[in-house]
């Protein structure tokens, strides 16, 4: 494990892109030139990301409020003056590949200090933690989450609420990061979330009030009503049954708020990819598809993804230059897909194998030829979407795929690819 830890005076300035960043203030900066004379915090987490070690925590004692020793440029510190988002997201500390970043205050903010004090405010109440105080479950270790709660709690009600440490996670996974004394009893249960999105929610158990988010709470094993709530409101009432030694990221609940079923209907084409295929068999045509997608099934990294699309319509074969032979035809196609899911926020990604039956008829009405073709074919494959949700119920999604099957022309087997293209609007359920 290691740990690097900063006190330091921070600010802000544009680089040689124009692009906004963070500084660490060095005895030698100059005031007219931060990004050429400043550490900047990117290299600084660059390098802190190359060390070997599965397990890193960085300590930020600094800020960058634009006040004291932060100073800005009077142009910088007008632009500014409008963002109200700290420059530190919150994930969850749930990791055996963890790389933490603690920031003793949020964005505005100054990293303050007592003259009753050793140290600045944030890292006084991070010792104590360490000390054994911030054992909140009493497995006879401090993780490193634990002594930031303890030191975000105890900083904030020092400072009244004028100083808001922060922590950004760069990795999760499953085990705790130990910073002092060592895990020698099984522990109590933790209700524990850094979601941005659940920011400023109350964490009530059994009706009793334990933290404000973001933070955790150790509490009794056994079955539990878990409450998150945010004035009157109630994001989340859910009955859980937690074991000793066991935490839980409270997200894992609010997972089960968002409908994780969604029927799209979109349009889009489907087309053989070689060019013999196309003029031989069929030309790129329309089609609509109807796509049931179940997230988290069977497993929680994983989609069902089902789909039925066809077409109709009419199409020339080219089978000389300039000689052309008119049919109709009627696609019909059922597939379904295990896929990959990624997921940020509002955006899913999803990408993986699929296999599908395809149908295909044709019906020639010419002086040379009268009757009909068809095609009935299974098909390996793989899939790649994206669904992009615009609120609860709502959203947009695309879906591609690419197929490999074998049909019989006049008389010949040959093994042809083909690929559907599609994108509309889904309803989630």
């Amino acid at each position: 494990m290691v740990v690097v830890y900063f006190s330091a005076h921070g600010t802000l300035a544009r680089d040689g892109k124009g692009e906004l960043k963070r500084y660490l203030v060095t005895t030698d900066a100059s005031f007219r030139a931060i990004p050429q004379t400043a550490l900047p915090m990117d290299e600084l987490k660059s390098e802190f990301d190359l060390l070997p070690s599965r397990r890193r925590l960085m300590v930020l004692a600094t800020c960058h409020s634009g006040s004291g020793k932060s100073l800005l440029p009077k142009e910088l510190e007008a632009e500014l003056a409008g963002i109200k988002s700290g420059f530190y997201a919150r994930p969850l500390e749930e990791s055996s590949r963890a790389s933490m970043v603690f920031a003793a205050c949020d964005w505005g903010e100054t990293a303050r200090e007592d003259e009753g004090l050793r140290n600045d405010i944030y890292t006084h109440f991070l010792i104590d933690g360490l000390n054994g105080a911030a054992d909140r479950n009493f497995d006879g270790a401090v993780t490193a989450t634990e002594a930031h709660d303890h030191a975000r709690r105890h900083t904030y009600a020092f400072t009244e609420g004028r100083q808001r440490p922060s922590a950004e996670i760069l990795e999760v996974g499953a085990d705790p990061v130990v910073l002092s004394g060592h895990i020698n009893r099984t522990g109590r249960p933790e209700l524990l979330s850094y979601h941005p999105r659940l920011d400023g929610f109350t964490l009530k158990v059994d009706g009793e009030t334990r933290t404000e988010l973001p933070g955790g709470a150790a509490v009794p094993p056994g079955r539990r009503t878990v409450e998150l709530t945010k004035g009157h409101d109630v994001l989340i009432r859910e009955v859980v049954d937690i074991a000793a030694g066991e935490r839980l990221p409270l997200e894992r609940l609010l997972a089960g708020t968002v409908p994780r079923r969604s029927l799209a209907l979109m349009g889009g084409m489907f087309s053989f990819v070689d060019a013999r295929s196309r003029d031989e068999l069929l030309p790129a045509s329309p089609e609509l598809a109807l796509v049931l997608r179940l997230e988290e099934r069977p497993l929680p990294d994983l989609s069902l993804v089902f789909d039925l699309s066809g077409g109709r319509g009419r199409r020339s074969l080219r089978l000389a230059p300039g000689a052309s032979v008119p049919f109709t035809y009627t696609s019909l196609s059922l597939g379904a897909a295990v896929p990959y899911t990624w997921r940020w926020e509002r955006l899913s990604l999803y990408a993986g194998p699929r296999v599908a039956a395809l149908y295909l008829q044709r019906s020639f009405q010419t002086e040379a030829f009268t009757g009909g073709q068809h095609y009935f074919t299974f098909s390996p494959g793989v899939v790649g979407g994206v669904v992009w949700r615009l609120g609860e119920r709502l959203e947009l999604a695309a879906q591609t795929q690419l197929m490999v099957t074998y049909v019989v022309v006049d008389g010949q087997g040959q093994a042809v690819g083909f690929s559907g293209g599609w994108a509309g609007v889904g309803y989630r359920f």
